[in-house]
């Protein structure tokens, strides 16, 4: 809230050109009513849907719907512009973002600008996507590929084929032009309907990565940034490098689960210090991986070793969450009465999965070689066993490159000579790293040969600096390998902890 609260403070200074700014022409398609109500919807929010073209290069084609947000300034007179979240996922719904961050924004930024939220393409309200997976594929520690017990990927290798072949074969036309490269163009599309001549935007997560790659294909249009817990950015790795990034993170953050658990090991009795935790969480975990327990609702109905680590994983998003997983960890140690589980939706399941299996095909270059990735596995098994060597292997988007023909073809560069469909600014943009598709800072190869392109500049180093996640994997940062556990039972776990 820092950050925002300085986006509002560094327009002070402008306030005096406020009234030129108070009113920009607005798009006559953009009709506004009010949203459906439902759970936290505000009562200010209002609904729009925009239409953009399906594929960016043949702007005269087929389209699909933008659903889009906003929640006016409170002062309009003290109006500076627009104040877009671009959501996280990639897949996840941002249509009802205003109505939230209503609630948590100090209140000059709410004063200086309309919050604008999106659902973007593919996801929600927006010509949602969906490859029709069966239900078992939805299993959230398939879509996060954790290996199996023994760390082998060859359930993982079978489930990528499975994916990629439902996704080419349901997908229809929308998934070939799901990528960050369209998401920052329908950004832009949204700037434009709003007749906003420049942007301010709010990125979380993944969300971080399309605002960064808005700002180098639309620098002139960028105008106040924050990027809120950052991808890695290099468009040579992007998605498998923040997949291999989860396995860091988990390790940064458990601490601070194991501590809060230790001051409460009366409450919880899963040790009582940090280190005990961490020992009741792996010994648990490899307990479950041999002997898992019946968990109704959860998918699959199982509360196995990757299911806790999942849920783990999940859990260190927000300290709110630790009574959860202490809870759940306690009753798989004393009484194995579960709580009930908390799983999403099938059809949500169904949305992100599409949505983030096309992205990351069309935005990056997948290794098809499982030997690779399992020699990956074994490694991060070793170095990060929290997470056990996830992620196990997520080639179906390369799979899915191949066997859609034509993924990705929005984003390839024109021939020499040839007039870009859409044209863009001068600047280098950001560019998906595919063979016959644009590749920043490495080999684009297509029909007329290679050409080196410039490694493309996201954002001015004065607004924000781009911290590279993978810095986190020198030596010094490195956790120590775990030593050896012993294979023990349920019941010899909860007599470990038993007071003597």
């Amino acid at each position: 809230m820092r950050n925002l609260a300085r986006l509002s403070a560094a327009g002070a200074a402008t306030a005096i050109l406020a009234t030129a700014l108070v009113t920009p022409a607005r798009a006559a398609a953009v009709s506004w009513s009010a949203c459906p109500a439902g759970p936290g919807v505000d009562a200010r929010q209002e609904c729009a849907t925009l239409k953009v073209p399906l594929d960016y290069q043949a702007p005269g084609g087929p389209t699909i719907s933008l659903a889009v947000s906003r929640i006016r300034t409170a002062k309009p007179a003290s109006r500076r512009g627009v104040l877009l979240i671009i959501p996280g996922g990639p897949g996840s719904p941002g249509l009802n973002r205003p109505s939230v961050q209503a609630k948590r924004l100090p209140q000059d930024v709410l004063d200086r600008y309309d919050i604008i939220g999106f659902d973007p393409r593919g996801v929600g309200q927006s010509s949602p996507v969906s490859c029709g997976l069966a239900t078992g594929d939805l299993s959230l520690t398939k879509l996060k590929p954790y290996p199996d017990a023994g760390g082998g990927i060859a359930a993982n290798a079978a489930w990528s084929r499975r994916i990629a072949e439902a996704c080419a074969r349901n997908g229809g036309p929308l998934i070939r032009h799901i990528s960050t490269r369209n998401e920052a163009r329908d950004i832009d599309a949204i700037r434009r309907a709003l007749g906003e001549k420049k942007i301010s935007y709010w990125g979380v997560s993944y969300g971080t990565y399309a605002g960064a790659v808005y700002a180098t294909m639309f620098p002139e249009r960028t105008d106040r940034v924050v990027l809120d817990s950052n991808d890695d950015p290099d468009p040579s790795r992007v998605a498998r490098q923040w997949l291999a990034n989860y396995s860091v993170g988990v390790e940064d953050r458990f601490p601070d689960f194991a501590a809060w658990a230790a001051a409460r090991d009366a409450d919880y009795g899963l040790g009582t210090d940090a280190a005990a935790v961490r020992r009741t969480f792996l010994e648990l975990a490899a307990e479950l991986d041999r002997r898992p327990l019946p968990w109704p609702g959860a998918n699959p109905e199982e509360l196995n070793g990757n299911l806790l680590r999942e849920t783990m994983l999940n859990a260190l998003y927000s300290d709110t969450n630790f009574p959860m997983l202490a809870g759940l960890m306690r009753a798989a140690l004393t009484t194995g009465e579960l709580p009930p589980a908390n799983t999403p939706p099938a059809a949500v399941l169904q949305n992100t999965a599409a949505h983030a299996g096309a992205t990351m095909c069309n935005d990056v270059e997948w290794t098809d070689s499982v030997a690779t990735f399992q020699r990956q596995v074994a490694r991060d098994r070793i170095a990060h066993p929290l997470t056990a060597g996830m992620p196990g292997q997520h080639g179906a988007v390369r799979v899915l490159a191949r066997q859609a023909r034509g993924v990705g073809r929005t984003d390839r560069l024109a021939r020499p000579g040839q007039r870009a469909a859409h044209p863009e600014p001068a600047r280098p943009g950001h560019a998906v790293q595919r063979r016959a598709e644009d590749a920043a800072g490495v080999r684009a190869a297509g029909p007329h040969g290679q050409r080196r392109l410039r490694r493309p500049r996201f954002l001015p180093r004065q607004r924000q600096r781009l911290r590279r996640p993978d810095r986190h994997r020198l030596p010094d940062h490195r956790p120590p390998a775990e030593p050896r556990q012993e294979l023990l039972t349920r019941p010899q776990l909860q007599a470990r902890r038993r007071p003597s």
